[in-house]
């Protein structure tokens, strides 16, 4: 169990963690950029009230669909039985 903190009660940890759709995990992206467009995009997403990182997901999202077309996520995630599919070859 884990301990009470700031009044909160006391509640099991679960033994297995719920799996989490493919697209929700995550893996870290570093990427070198000028400082002074760092800080112009970060303060353009600021002024979008969006953060960084969704506006790089989406960029991503955008450019995959671009090169392998709408049907990109089941190549690239999965099909609905959960695995992935060989891209369409031309």
């Amino acid at each position: 169990m884990r301990r009470a903190s700031a009044g909160l009660p006391e509640r099991p940890i679960p033994q297995e963690l719920p799996q989490m759709p493919s697209e929700e995990r995550t893996a870290r992206l570093s990427v070198l950029i000028d400082p002074k467009k760092k800080a112009c995009f970060e303060a353009l997403c600021k002024q979008e009230d969006v953060t960084p990182s969704q506006v790089v997901r989406q960029l991503i999202r955008e450019f995959i669909e671009s090169r392998l077309g709408p049907g990109w996520p089941d190549q690239v995630l999965g099909s609905p039985t959960g695995q992935p599919t060989a891209p369409a070859q031309e």
